[in-house]
């Protein structure tokens, strides 16, 4: 096994990724290195920057070592790197200039001369603006070509991925998820996104990863090429990407942009530096500005590095804390692109809560109507329908609002009333709001019911979520009739539509908090002793 998880959340996950050279851990960022031109020496990211793996390609160095027919160096040495190398295949310049003079078996064998750790076979990439014809014919062709690959292979120490093409075409994306699978690859990797990225249709690229995804082994990472703007990185983790490469921390700095975990800035028009890594520390934009430009691409191009290195230590924490969605929800209010990936992501909620880990080390936190998909929430809500037994001789259910059980099972004693009819077992006392919307008294404590901080407003969305989750918890009970207590004017709006829903089925009774004490428990004994009764 090249591929061990150490730490889960949504469909992200930090782990390790072993190659003949050592071992790396994932999320992992591989700066693409141009083998003729570096702005930063590999040396430099490896000694200076801390980047234990990057990206180079196979294709440029076989074009300069061809012409100027000069034995084959290894690419360690080449580039004067001590971490991990994988060598792309040419597959960029297909996609760009729409042909490349090397074999696909041949860049396969000349990988395995430079002798480099991951490889990735010579794919066709789909690329954006095609037809649905050629988008097939592009996946079919990767296909025919994966399994010459696979023939042709003589290196067993390499790790050699299979991308996936078809582009902004789902189904095809997925069907060849689906063939690569089959085929005995250590990565895969989705092919075609940069174009995608480059005109910020980050909701476009949510159902291209999706639909990879969701149809590749859950035990193979999955490198998402051309992604390297830490503003994506938390939307591409959430969603199950391993690997990343760009050389957009070099390319911005040529054009004088400035890398933010919020976007990017032109160089000119920044008055403050947001940022103290080693780059910006005791510098002004005017500084800068003033630099050669040589100098001044080689601070962008600092800046942007360290930048993407604390944008993924900030994503790998929030997945080991447990807090990815909350992570994701801020960085969707950086830019509308990333709001409305966010909301595409919301399409994936049940995907996320299926691979989210049922205990984090910390609660979440509920603060918005998008964090009513989080996966702890559906899990609860779906969990009480499927799987919870009221208890058997509860007749009636008491549904108070949640402040009333807080800070849980201690405050029942505020109330004379509620202390009294605690221990009856032929009631069952639940809270209700509006995160988890029913609660049964006795799973309070259970994570993450009673470890949520809910800050949700009372809206009209909210309130008509939580009155649908009650009524469907009520539809499946047992109860002869219900009692809700209700202390705010949205708590009286799903009281009265639940009377209105179960008319003729459940009796549904509706009592003011204010008169707790001196009601409650009279009125339960005489709706017991009725139903008793009866």
């Amino acid at each position: 096994m090249s591929f061990e998880i150490r730490h889960k959340d949504l469909l992200g996950r930090i782990g390790l990724l072993h190659t003949k050279r050592g071992t790396v851990e994932t999320p992992l960022l591989l700066p693409v290195v141009n083998p003729n031109a570096q702005v930063i020496t590999a040396k430099q990211l490896y000694e200076t920057f801390g980047f234990s793996a990057l990206i180079t390609n196979a294709y440029l160095v076989w074009k300069r070592f061809r012409e100027e027919q000069q034995e084959i160096p290894k690419i360690h040495q080449l580039l004067d790197f001590d971490g991990i190398i994988e060598t792309d295949s040419g597959a960029y310049q297909i996609l760009r200039y729409g042909d490349v003079e090397v074999q696909p078996s041949e860049i396969i064998w000349f990988q395995e001369q430079l002798d480099t750790d991951i490889g990735v076979i010579l794919d066709v990439p789909t690329g954006e603006e095609v037809s649905r014809r050629r988008a097939r014919w592009t996946v079919d062709e990767t296909l025919r070509r994966a399994d010459e690959a696979l023939g042709v292979f003589t290196r067993k120490d390499i790790l050699w991925v299979g991308p996936v093409q078809g582009g902004v075409h789902s189904d095809l994306v997925a069907y060849s998820a689906r063939e690569m699978a089959k085929r005995d690859f250590a990565i895969h990797a989705l092919g075609s996104p940069t174009p995608v990225m480059q005109q910020y249709k980050f909701d476009v690229l949510v159902d291209m990863v999706m639909a990879a995804k969701l149809n590749l082994p859950p035990d193979r990472p999955l490198h998402l090429f051309g992604a390297g703007h830490p503003m994506m990185f938390a939307v591409a983790v959430a969603l199950g990407c391993d690997v990343f490469d760009s050389a957009s921390y070099a390319l911005f700095a040529r054009n004088g942009r400035y890398m933010t975990a919020q976007g990017t800035a032109k160089i000119d028009e920044i008055e403050y530096f947001p940022c103290n890594c080693p780059s910006c520390h005791g510098k002004g934009p005017e500084e800068v500005r003033k630099l050669l430009p040589m100098d001044r691409e080689r601070f962008l191009a600092s800046h942007n590095l360290h930048t993407c290195q604390s944008e993924l230590q900030t994503v790998k924490q929030a997945v080991v804390d447990g807090r990815l969605w909350e992570l994701l929800e801020t960085r969707s209010r950086n830019h509308p692109a990333l709001h409305r990936a966010f909301q595409r992501v919301l399409h994936y909620a049940k995907n996320l809560e299926r691979e989210t880990p049922v205990r984090k080390r910390k609660g979440p936190f509920v603060t918005t109507v998008e964090s009513l998909s989080r996966p702890e929430i559906l899990r609860h809500q779906d969990r009480l329908l499927e799987r919870y037994e009221v208890p058997s001789r509860a007749k009636a259910v008491l549904l108070l609002p949640e402040s009333y059980l807080k800070p849980f099972r201690e405050s029942l004693g505020k109330s004379r009333s509620l202390a009294k009819i605690e221990q009856r077992s032929d009631l069952h006392i639940c809270s209700y709001g509006l995160a988890f919307a029913v609660v049964p008294y006795e799973l309070l404590d259970v994570y993450p019911l009673s470890q949520t901080e809910d800050a949700l407003s009372s809206t009209a969305t909210t309130v008509r979520h939580a009155s649908k989750r009650i009524e469907s918890y009520l539809k499946a009970a047992t109860y002869k009739s219900c009692i809700i207590v209700v202390d705010e004017p949205w708590q009286s709006r799903i009281a009265k539509t639940l009377r209105s829903k179960f008319r003729g089925r459940t009796k549904v009774t509706i009592l003011d908090a204010r008169d707790l004490d001196t009601e409650l428990h009279n009125h339960i004994l005489k709706t017991l002793t009725r139903k008793n009764r009866h």
